[in-house]
């Protein structure tokens, strides 16, 4: 596959050692000089420094004969231009932009629904984006999982299924301490399967001999009213918010803030239900952010909120609002170095749980070894997305973890599938890839799959695979 990314900031480049780590053909396109020229000694693909949105730069680097374009600049009205201008001459081409605006989601809605009979599907995409990827929508919905479960876990859930990957610590003398997989089984008569262990050293694809032992990661697949009998198995414990403080009353700040300030038969949105508004968690719920024009805003938009404005770093402000008794801190502002020393600050001095919003896989490791309970790498959840996209129409989505070691994929199987027909048992590639869940077409719910289970055409798979090893595995469950 050949894709041309625009932008070689945090997010293109991330994105572009992905894909060529999947031995894609790599273009990537930067203005700045100095930029450029650090990133052709660091990348293993083609660099150009060049304007991106210029329909002869973007000839030069091959967009006639690319798969996709990703537009990744810090500007989102260049990356639309950049899409618009490809999408007129080549309109074959998948075009992908991530933008932040979050009026130009709502107006492209808003165009869809008043002219639905019209435009009958039929229609270019609006300014020839086929997709648009929302940073602040996907790390927004990742907080609120989080809350959801105590933010005690990261959790990945799946398209329409009652299942959950979640990501826990085993707490030292926990039951799970010590226990070989296949042993941890005979703990709970609750259905759950570990997916994945990390350790000091390595994340992996776990045997039943494998041991668990304390201090250990693993991800534990049930369902969702599981989760808290798993929980205590590791020596963890759910619960509830009485009183949530919301630092930074930015973007993802009120996204949040309107999920779990909401009420329940007020939902419709444009991203269905993946920001669907949760049932009032606490009595006591505070926002705080040192601009005074931001809190001007939540204000007016959350009456039944206390809004705050202040310096969250203040000791005096601290003591003075009582935020040190807070049951949960959730930490968004922009400054993801800020999120995370505030949030390890405020769990030090007495708040029991924190969320913070990072911007990468490694500053989501620090936050977590400095005593941040949930961190969320932003720029993993725009390149999972992007990447999903890329995939073709048969992935419904992927997903990094472990630091982007391992993936989860979700996909349909396609009749050119190479296991359709075939049992489990018959394509196991042990330490490789692991089937998480199976979907049989014409049914409506998931189930985990065992040995015996036949894989067939309209099948839709969750499955988890090395990120090495994430090419050979789609080659195997696409037939591509």
């Amino acid at each position: 596959m050949k894709t041309v990314i625009v932008g070689g900031g945090l997010t293109g480049v991330q994105l572009a050692k992905r894909l060529i780590n999947q031995k894609d053909d790599v273009i990537l396109i930067e203005n700045n000089a100095e930029t450029a020229r650090h990133l052709t000694n660091r990348l293993n693909c083609t660099v150009l420094q060049e304007d991106g949105n210029n329909l002869d730069t973007l000839e030069k680097a091959g967009i006639q004969k690319a798969d996709a374009l990703v537009c990744v600049t810090s500007s989102d009205e260049v990356n639309m231009i950049t899409c618009s201008l490809v999408d007129a001459v080549y309109p074959h081409i998948l075009k992908i932009a991530r933008v932040r605006n979050y009026a130009y989601y709502t107006n492209t809605a808003n165009a869809s629904r008043q002219h639905a009979e019209t435009l009958d599907g039929k229609h270019r995409p609006f300014y020839g984006i086929d997709f648009m990827v929302h940073p602040d929508v996907e790390a927004a919905a990742s907080i609120l999982k989080a809350v959801e479960h105590g933010a005690v876990t990261d959790i990945l859930t799946f398209d329409n299924s009652s299942y959950e990957l979640s990501r826990i610590t085993v707490e030292k003398d926990s039951k799970m301490a010590g226990q070989s997989i296949n042993n941890v089984r005979t703990l709970t008569d609750k259905l759950f399967s570990v997916c994945y262990v990390e350790n000091d050293t390595k994340a992996f694809l776990p045997s039943g001999k494998d041991v668990i032992n304390a201090g250990d990661i693993i991800g534990v697949l049930t369902k969702q009213e599981n989760i808290s009998t798993i929980l205590e198995l590791c020596g963890n414990k759910t619960k509830s918010f009485k009183k949530i403080a919301l630092v930074g009353a930015g973007r993802i700040g009120t996204l949040v803030a309107k999920a779990l300030l909401a009420r329940k038969k007020s939902t419709t949105n444009i991203f269905g239900n993946m920001l669907e508004p949760l049932h009032k968690k606490a009595s006591i719920f505070t926002i705080i952010d040192s601009d005074d024009e931001k809190t001007k805003e939540a204000s007016a938009q959350f009456s039944n909120a206390k809004v705050l404005c202040g310096d969250i770093t203040d000791e005096s402000f601290i003591q003075e609002e009582g935020i040190d008794q807070y049951d949960l801190a959730i930490c968004t502002t922009t400054n993801h170095e800020l999120n995370m020393i505030v949030s390890a600050y405020l769990k030090s001095i007495g708040v029991k749980r924190t969320i913070s919003v990072v911007s990468s896989s490694t500053f989501e490791n620090i936050a977590k070894n400095i005593g941040v309970d949930v961190a969320i790498p932003i720029r993993e959840a725009v390149a999972d997305s992007i990447i999903g996209h890329l995939r073709g129409k048969a992935i419904r989505g992927i997903h990094s973890v472990s630091g982007g070691e391992l993936e989860t994929i979700e996909c349909e199987l396609p009749a050119k599938s190479k296991i359709c027909g075939k049992a489990l048992w018959q394509v196991a590639a042990p330490g490789t890839f692991l089937v998480l869940l199976v979907k049989k077409a014409g049914e409506n719910h998931y189930m985990i799959p065992v040995g015996n289970t036949i894989l067939g055409e309209g099948d839709r798979i969750v499955l988890i695979t090395t990120a090495k090893s994430n090419q050979k595995t789609l080659s195997i469950f696409n037939g591509e």
